[in-house]
């Protein structure tokens, strides 16, 4: 493994293509793992985040990268992919100290991201005007995909690393310029990506900028400056809902990726395999400790199958490894701060009074005091409307409904104010794809079968806009403008 000094490191912010000192001084960046300090993070101030916006803005009217060929872009972009891969154990090491990942998180977390950006520089290739012959015209209409301009990038501690790589080599294809601020929590994320694009890639300077405030005000600058065009947002259904309201003031064009509550539903007719039940508690409860928004938390199980079903996820839930993530044998880390430890066990707790059973988990593990650990949790008896069945608790928590048939499991999918993801399972395809359509949601996977390469993003409080998904990925970072030509 290559070493990783080089981006466990205190770093400057990143700014018009210089590392800046941060005008409000430095704070510590804790390891969830064992709650020791890795490093000091430069908190940028209010004039940081100023500098790092003008900077956008003058590269963007005056720079070279709106108005770059296609083919500038994409070669690029195709440096970034080649030196995130190169320096993807660095990165793994990086994910593992500051934001828990686990080995068997390390190809979602790590390693897609580096082909991610490497699939956006063969995109971008693809960017052209279209021309179209309007029906009884005398011309012709030119139809443009023009970047936005300045883009200010809001990312989560959850996946830090493979959201800011997206977003970013989405936004950049598209021609526009960046401020990037990752989450107080991981914002070695996204200065280690700063510092790989200073050090190995062409894009000019003030194209993209790093900058990781701790304050409110500065962050809101972020969404209320009138020289940012668009706000890209991945985060919780609260902040997302602060996020529009604050860039509403100035109509700037917003992208939102937020909570979900999605539900995971085994038909009467599955087969219910030790596969299948292994797969659904890591995609339903165990990924990144439950700190997923794409988790199907909620299993709903059909009273025939339900007792046994739920008395062998217990028995699976027992033998999940949990600990430090630099251990290879372990298979779920913890959570990432001490007050995301507490809201899990809150939620918990006021499940049970609610008249929710614990039948698996419920604590820290034994053994496990220093760190942020929660078991494996499985709760039934859990009535739809309940707090624990409506709001996203962010932690290993799986709640297991009943239902009565398929209209019944329909409803009590649809009884939430998410719609980000899903799962139907059964034997019968067709009819698992007919349950499937009629759940509000944006992405279903029908007996595992995960859509690819399509565009991500929810109904209801789970976000606003498409983003990734070929070319409709790049189109959301980009206006349409139509010319008209005489013939």
């Amino acid at each position: 493994m290559a070493d990783a000094r080089p981006l466990l490191d205190s770093y400057e912010l990143y700014i018009d293509g210089r590392w800046v000192e941060p005008g409000s001084g430095r704070y510590d960046d804790i390891s969830p793992a064992t709650e020791a300090t890795i490093a000091q993070a430069p908190d940028a101030s209010v004039a940081d985040v100023d500098a790092a916006i003008s900077a956008a803005h003058r590269a963007f009217d005056s720079g070279p990268w709106a108005n770059a060929s296609v083919e500038d872009r994409s070669r690029c972009l195709d440096q970034l992919g080649n030196a995130l891969m190169e320096r993807a154990d660095e990165f793994f090491a990086l994910s593992q100290a500051e934001w828990g990942c686990t080995a068997n998180e390390r190809v979602i977390q790590i390693d897609g991201p580096a082909f991610m950006a490497m699939n956006t520089a063969e995109l971008t290739l693809q960017l052209d005007d279209q021309q179209i012959s309007p029906f009884g015209a005398a011309g012709t209409t030119l139809l443009r995909h023009e970047p936005q301009g300045v883009v200010s990038i809001l990312t989560p501690w959850n996946f830090p690393h493979s959201l800011n790589v997206m977003k970013v080599s989405r936004a950049l294809a598209a021609g526009n310029t960046i401020v990037l601020k990752p989450s107080p929590l991981t914002p070695l994320a996204g200065l280690a990506l700063a510092r790989i694009i200073d050090e190995h890639t062409d894009i000019p300077p003030g194209v993209v900028n790093v900058v990781t405030p701790t304050s409110v005000e500065a962050s809101k600058l972020l969404t209320t400056d009138p020289r940012i065009d668009m706000v890209s947002f991945t985060g919780s259904s609260l902040v997302g809902r602060q996020v529009m309201a604050a860039a509403g003031a100035t109509m700037k064009r917003i992208l939102l990726e937020c909570g979900g509550k999605s539900a995971g539903i085994f038909l009467d007719d599955v087969d219910v395999t030790d596969e299948l039940l292994e797969r659904f508690l890591f995609d339903g409860c165990s990924l990144h400790a439950g700190q997923a928004c794409i988790l199907q938390s909620r299993l709903l199980l059909p009273e025939r199958i339900h007792d046994s079903v739920v008395d062998r996820l217990v028995e699976l839930a027992r033998c999940v490894k949990v600990g430090n993530p630099t251990d290879l044998d372990v298979q779920m880390g913890p959570l990432i701060s001490r007050t995301q430890l507490e809201r899990v066990e809150a939620h918990v707790a006021a499940a049970v009074d609610d008249g929710a059973t614990v039948v698996a988990g419920g604590r820290r593990p034994s053994g496990l005091d220093q760190g942020f650990y929660y078991e494996p949790t499985i709760l039934t008896g859990v009535a739809p409307d309940s707090t624990i069945a409506q709001e996203e608790v962010f932690g290993p928590v799986l709640t297991v409904l009943r239902y009565r048939d398929d209209d019944d499991a329909v409803a009590i999918a649809n009884n939430s104010q998410y719609g980000l993801s899903g799962a139907v399972w059964g034997a019968d395809v067709d009819r698992a794809v007919a349950v499937a359509r009629r759940v509000r949601t944006g992405q279903i996977a029908v007996n595992g079968c995960i859509p690819g390469d399509a565009p991500f993003g929810g109904f209801k409080q789970s976000g606003l806009g498409r983003e990734g998904g070929g070319l409709p990925g790049l189109y959301s970072y980009m206006e349409q403008k139509a010319i008209g030509i005489p013939a």
